[in-house]
């Protein structure tokens, strides 16, 4: 038997002396075991001791969010420095552009340009490039995945296309992407058309080498992901969502990745996922409760879930220049110039912003929390 180094009274005192949320609490308490077996530890089950698919699309892939200038363009040279700060900070990958970070906003020549100067940045660094290449019907999402391809990213992600409804539309809207890549597609549940049963996810990873990535955050998505992992090796990866918030449970049901928002956090998530895959328990959950520390301000200062305060934080760590966004026109009418807003913070929420990261910052890599990214 082996003893477990963190106690069940031990890890909720640490957590709940953080101030996190319940449901992160709940989740630790889930987790903490007195003693386990050695063939008992989590993710190393039947089902994951041996590592299926392309062992670079494995740990957590943060979402890099889209930096604009004051005239409303896309701010590409800081586009960049954030990639480069997400592998300085030890994060196993990156993706970009993805998930609901006004990314509909963006042209698609801004999408394309942003792949080209991301695949640039990257060369030669550690961490890997995903890039993104959804499109709201299948003639858009090849003009995507065709750039993408001429890029030579380690992986690409896809969402359903807005006009997908049925389960022979999801099938032929990815059997079409099949034809043309040749790197693993990590697919992603949630999108504006209808999401893939995991029968249909199991198929398609049954019929080709690349598929069968799975950024799994479709309800009940415990459920989903127990029987995903369940269906290795046609099934490579399962990869949790959800901001990061169950992502410590996640891991214990043999989740091996995270596909979030949050790359600001990107070496709180790189230690994490190292501890966690090393059974260093301890080190894992300390990493999970500092990462809840910071999101859990959400329920203290109102935001926009995806940028918001984090883009000070952003600023903090010296990789953005400003708190801009781009916004939508009335009734979620996507506008013909870019709507710019900048995110207004009192200096009470900064100086609650500014403790925050302050007790984090031993955390970061070298417990720096702005490194020089040349």
């Amino acid at each position: 038997m082996k003893k477990l180094e963190l106690n069940r009274r031990g890890m909720l005192g640490t957590l709940m002396g953080l101030a996190v949320a319940p449901s992160a609490v709940l989740a630790a308490e889930e987790n903490a075991e007195e003693e386990i077996k050695e063939d008992e530890l989590p993710i190393r089950d039947a089902s994951a001791k041996v590592i299926t698919g392309d062992p670079r699309v494995r740990g957590p892939f943060p979402i890099l969010s889209t930096p604009f200038l004051e005239n409303g363009d896309v701010d590409y040279e800081t586009l960049a420095r954030s990639a480069k700060f997400v592998d300085w900070a030890q994060c196993h990958g990156m993706i970009w552009p993805q998930a609901n970070d006004a990314v509909d906003l963006l042209t698609k020549e801004e999408k394309l340009k942003g792949m080209t100067v991301l695949a640039e940045t990257m060369k030669g660094r550690k961490s890997a490039l995903c890039l993104g290449v959804n499109g709201r019907n299948t003639a858009d999402m090849l003009d995507y995945a065709r750039h993408a391809e001429s890029l030579e990213p380690a992986a690409i992600i896809s969402r359903p296309p807005n006009d997908a409804k049925t389960e022979d539309d999801l099938y032929a809207y990815w059997h079409e992407l099949m034809k043309i890549v040749n790197r693993p597609v990590i697919i992603q549940t949630s999108g504006p058309g209808k999401s893939p049963s995991t029968k249909l996810l199991i198929q398609l990873g049954e019929e080709s080498e690349y598929f069968g990535y799975v950024k799994e955050e479709t309800a009940p998505f415990v459920p989903r992901m127990k029987e995903l992992v369940a269906a290795k090796p046609k099934i490579k990866r399962v990869m949790s969502a959800w901001g990061g918030f169950t992502w410590l449970h996640n891991c214990r049901i043999g989740i091996e990745g995270l596909v979030t928002e949050r790359a600001v956090y990107a070496d709180l998530l790189g230690k994490l996922w190292r501890a966690y895959d090393s059974g260093d328990y301890m080190t894992a959950s300390d990493m999970y409760s500092k990462l809840v520390f910071m999101l859990n301000l959400k329920e203290t200062i109102p935001c926009a879930e995806l940028r918001g305060f984090h883009l000070y934080c952003w600023q903090k760590r010296g990789v953005f220049q400003n708190r801009l966004s781009r916004n939508y026109g009335p009734n979620g009418s996507i506008p013909e110039k870019p709507i710019i807003s900048e995110m207004k913070l009192s200096q009470d929420e900064m100086d609650e912003l500014d403790m925050r990261l302050d007790y984090i910052t031993p955390a970061f890599r070298d417990g720096i929390l702005c490194p020089d990214l040349g």
